[in-house]
C-alpha cells in the first residue's frame, strides 16, 4: 500500500526528471497553477490528464492510476449517507485522525479486529 498523496509523487518525480512546473503544465493543456493545486493535493487531474502528465514524466500510466483515490472516495460517501452507522465510524475516524492518532496505529487497530 502507498502512503504517498497523488501530488507529492507526481512533484518527486517531475522535480527528479528536472521538469519545471510550468514546462509540464503546458505540455499536458492546463495552468502552472493548475498543476501546483495538484501537487498540493487540493485539486486531482482527470483520467486523460493522467495519462497525459505519465506520458511526460516517463512512468506507465498505471504507476500513476495507483495513486487515484476518487472511486474509494465515492464509494465511501456512498456508504457515509446510506448507512448511519458508517456515517458514525467515519465520523469517529476523521476525529482521531484530526486529534493526532497515527494512521499506522488505526490501520493496525482495525487489522487487529478483523482478525
Amino acid at each position: 500500500m502507498n502512503s504517498t498523496a497523488f501530488g507529492s509523487y507526481l512533484r518527486q518525480i517531475r522535480e527528479a526528471k528536472n521538469i519545471s512546473l510550468r514546462e509540464l503544465a503546458k505540455k499536458i493543456g492546463i495552468s502552472g497553477a493548475f498543476l501546483s493545486d495538484i501537487e498540493l493535493g487540493r485539486r486531482f487531474p482527470s483520467a486523460d490528464k493522467i495519462e497525459l502528465l505519465a506520458g511526460e514524466i516517463g512512468v506507465p500510466i498505471e504507476e500513476l492510476q495507483k495513486y487515484d483515490f476518487r472511486d474509494e472516495a465515492d464509494e465511501i460517501r456512498k456508504m457515509m449517507f446510506s448507512d448511519p452507522q458508517a456515517g458514525m465510524a467515519f465520523r469517529t475516524l476523521k476525529d482521531k485522525i484530526q486529534g493526532g492518532t497515527s494512521l499506522d496505529k488505526i490501520r493496525e487497530h482495525l487489522d487487529e479486529d478483523i482478525k
